[in-house]
C-alpha cells in the first residue's frame, strides 16, 4: 500500500508526440497498408515526496520521453524481429518483403525497431525499455510507472510497471 507521502505525477505534454508511417503485420499473408499516425505519449509516475518537498525532477522524465519521441518522429517504422518480414539492405534502401510483395524504403527515412510488430503494445514496451536502459526509474526514485501510447482519439494502450527497489 502506498504511504500518504506518495504522490502521482502526470505528464501529458503536447511535446510528447511523434508522427510516423507503419503497417501492422497480422500473419504470414496479411498486413495493413502503409499508413501514418500522430502518436501521443502520456506518463504517470508514483514517488515519495522528499524532505525538500519534491518527489523528483519532472524535467528529467519529460526530457527523456521527449527525446525518445523525437527519435521516432517522421520515420517509417519497421519491426526488425517480425517473423513474417524479410528485411535486407539494398544500397541506400531497405528491401522489406512480405507475402511475395516487396517495398523499397530509403534507409534515411526508415527506423528498424527491435520489436516484433509496430503496434501500440510494442511501441509502449519499446519506450519503457528505452527509459529502463537509462536507469531512469531508479535514479528518480520512481516506485511505479504507467505509460500510455495513443494513435488517435479512443485508441490507447497503457502499461504499468512496478519498479523494484
Amino acid at each position: 500500500m502506498e504511504s500518504s507521502n506518495t504522490v502521482q505525477i502526470e505528464l501529458d505534454n503536447q511535446s510528447l508526440h511523434f508522427s510516423c508511417a507503419h503497417f501492422t503485420v497480422f500473419s504470414a499473408k496479411s498486413r495493413e497498408r502503409l499508413h501514418g499516425h500522430n502518436f501521443t505519449v502520456r506518463a504517470r509516475a508514483w514517488s515519495s515526496v522528499g524532505n525538500n518537498g519534491l518527489a523528483f525532477d519532472y524535467n528529467e522524465l519529460k526530457t527523456a520521453l521527449r527525446t525518445i519521441c523525437q527519435r521516432l518522429d517522421e520515420y517509417t517504422l519497421i519491426p526488425l524481429y517480425s517473423p513474417y518480414l524479410d528485411i535486407k539492405e539494398q544500397g541506400e534502401y531497405f528491401s522489406v518483403s512480405h507475402n511475395q510483395q516487396t517495398m523499397l524504403l530509403l534507409q534515411s527515412d526508415t527506423l528498424l525497431l527491435p520489436v516484433s510488430n509496430i503496434t501500440l503494445e510494442e511501441l509502449n514496451g519499446f519506450i519503457i525499455e528505452q527509459l529502463q536502459s537509462r536507469s531512469l526509474f531508479e535514479r528518480l526514485s520512481i516506485e511505479r510507472f504507467e505509460l500510455s501510447v495513443s494513435s488517435g482519439p479512443g485508441q490507447r494502450v497503457k502499461r504499468e510497471l512496478r519498479v523494484q527497489p
